[in-house]
């Protein structure tokens, strides 16, 4: 099976490392930068220096591929609408040229469920993105689904926050230890280690998934369970919270995993890994 990664950052690296074993898999991956071609061969077979909203680049890149997965990331928070409704745009524009793609899956954000108060959404809520960055990446969506036919299916994974090997929860939050916080730390947060992330694009493609689905895993902590979870471990002093200042954090949902698991989708790490 041909397959193109577009957008092989932390994520996509380690799909195509996982898809690259199998030997029945042909990886085609992406980059944005000639420097990461050396560290990319060692995990797909064909690496092409294009960005997603390149037309004639991604057009050598679709060439004679059966799945493909948008796993791009925005490098500042200024590029967002080039790096993900421009890309979505050209991929889509595209597809009717290449009918052997049978299926998309693109890698997107909880994020654009927006403050909720912390109650519980799932995919059926709409979307209440917060933020400019957050509205375009509905609209990336959008774009995405429209795209979604009988021949070629696209699936949405959103994303929790992501964790994983070199992106530990400490690294992640060590700066915080003894620092003060904004509001009480009652927002709930919501997590996917790197394991899942890779199993469940793995499993969207046998399957054949279309359509969206969370994936994010069972813990649901509050920022105050999590920062003091992490700094309990790492032997670090707590974080301090002020209620007096109100807490700006711009997503605060209890989302929902039961589509995902209602497929057949068994988590790997249904807990935070502390």
């Amino acid at each position: 099976m041909n397959i193109a990664i577009i957008g092989c950052g932390y994520v996509g690296y380690a799909v195509s490392k996982y898809w690259q074993s199998n030997s029945n898999f042909m990886v085609t991956a992406t980059t944005t930068t000639s420097e990461r071609i050396p560290t990319l061969e060692a995990v797909a077979q064909r690496i092409i220096v294009t960005p997603g909203n390149n037309l004639e680049g991604l057009k050598t890149v679709l060439k004679n591929q059966e799945v493909v997965l948008l796993s791009i990331g925005a490098k500042t928070a200024d590029s967002y609408e080039e790096t993900y409704v421009e890309s979505a745009k050209t991929l889509v524009s595209l597809l009717p040229q290449f009918p052997n793609i049978h299926q998309v899956i693109y890698t997107g954000s909880y994020s654009i469920y927006g403050d909720r108060n912390g109650v519980w959404v799932d995919e059926e809520s709409p979307p209440a993105p917060a933020n400019r960055n957050s509205q375009l990446l509905r609209k990336t969506e959008d774009i995405l689904l429209s795209a979604n036919n009988d021949n070629t299916r696209v699936c949405i994974l959103r994303l929790g926050g992501i964790y994983g090997p070199g992106r530990e929860l400490a690294k992640i939050f060590g700066r915080a230890a003894g620092t003060t916080r904004p509001g009480n730390g009652e927002d709930i947060t919501n997590w996917i280690h790197l394991d899942d992330i890779v199993s469940a694009i793995e499993f969207a493609r046998e399957h054949r998934l279309q359509g969206i689905y969370n994936l994010v895993d069972d813990s649901h902590l509050t920022n105050k369970e999590l920062l003091d979870h992490v700094t309990k471990k790492n032997n670090l002093p707590n974080v301090i919270w002020d209620a007096n200042n109100k807490n700006t954090r711009p997503y605060n949902a209890w989302v929902s995993n039961q589509k995902l698991k209602d497929a057949g989708y068994k988590f790997i790490h249904p807990r935070i890994i502390f």
